[in-house]
């Protein structure tokens, strides 16, 4: 049967929004759209419409290695290969059929709008890489931090426009806040874990005892505050929390209820306090060494698994 323009565009729209489901859905590297990515082009430049996993696996390192090029970095792209990407996750979204015997053939959809895909979805991964990360990309070069550290106030403000954009950045960024302050105290300061659950915070440790939690809530009732203690106790030995060495970090808190938790021996740090702690960094050295945190944490959140080669 002849495919009308009108229905080419429809089934574009459709390939569109299920490329769009998969964006939305990546956590820290972006994988599905990449591999769709791959086997339209192969299906573009050779005519291939089945695969099996071995080429599927190929495909996918080389477009990882192409889109490293293509946004000049290779943060949120490049996760691990896994062999169920294209037997249960790929079909789920329309983009691959299961044919048994390890193979697996393009679904029309996305091979009549091969073309239109192969130009389209780099572009859309980049923009939403841009909305994800904004800056934090330009961070890994040394040249750009140097130059917003010797200004203050855009020091300041690049603070304010990342910090709030997801639990991610809320913690990565107090984290440098944190560790560059305490370093000047001869204080050593170390992020225990990656932010794979980020309702569950992010613990500090320290070299004097001292553990913080970062937690992008604000806390605006008593029940609120009875949970965040709750989840405390179930984190951290009671002997720890007796002694007043558990310090949560939060994006806000009334102050009555701020007093509460003292009195349960927590001491919390709101977002303000710390924004007003990075604007006490006289030195270009020491927001320089911040911005270099925060390009080291969001790495190791962030970086490719294809491949560690710097672009």
């Amino acid at each position: 049967m002849r495919v009308t323009k009108v229905s080419r565009q429809d089934l574009l729209h459709s390939c569109q929004v299920q490329v769009d489901k998969m964006l939305a859905r990546s956590q820290t590297r972006v994988i599905f759209p990449l591999i769709t990515l791959g086997l339209v082009r192969a299906y573009l430049h050779k005519g291939k419409r089945v695969f099996v996993d071995k080429e599927i696996r190929e495909l996918y390192e080389q477009t990882v290695n192409d889109a490293k090029q293509f946004l000049g970095h290779d943060m949120h792209i490049g996760g691990k290969y896994y062999d169920a990407y294209p037997s249960r996750n790929l079909p789920k979204y329309g983009v691959l059929k299961v044919l048994g015997n390890g193979e697996y053939k393009l679904e029309e959809p996305f091979a009549l709008s091969a073309a239109d895909l192969l130009l389209w979805i780099p572009h859309r991964i980049q923009e939403h890489i841009e909305t994800k990360l904004a800056a934090i990309p330009k961070l890994s070069h040394r040249e750009y931090r140097v130059q917003i550290s010797e200004d203050s106030k855009a020091f300041q403000e690049i603070i304010l426009q990342h910090i709030d954009r997801n639990p991610v950045n809320f913690e990565i960024f107090c984290f440098a806040i944190i560790k560059v302050h305490l370093e000047k105290f001869a204080c050593r300061v170390y992020r225990d874990t990656r932010t794979s659950a980020h309702d569950r915070g992010v613990d500090i440790s320290t070299d004097f005892g001292v553990v913080y939690q970062i937690k992008k809530l604000r806390v605006v009732n008593r029940k609120e505050a009875d949970s965040v203690y709750a989840e405390l106790r179930a984190n951290f030995d009671s002997e720890r929390l007796s002694d007043g060495k558990v310090i949560l970090i939060i994006d806000d808190i009334a102050k009555p209820l701020k007093k509460y938790l003292i009195n349960m021996k927590v001491q919390s740090i709101q977002k303000q306090e710390i924004l007003r702690l990075a604007a006490q960094f006289d030195d270009a050295e020491d927001r320089e060494k911040v911005l270099r945190v925060v390009s080291d944490e969001f790495r190791r959140e962030y970086a490719s698994d294809i491949g560690r080669e710097t672009v």
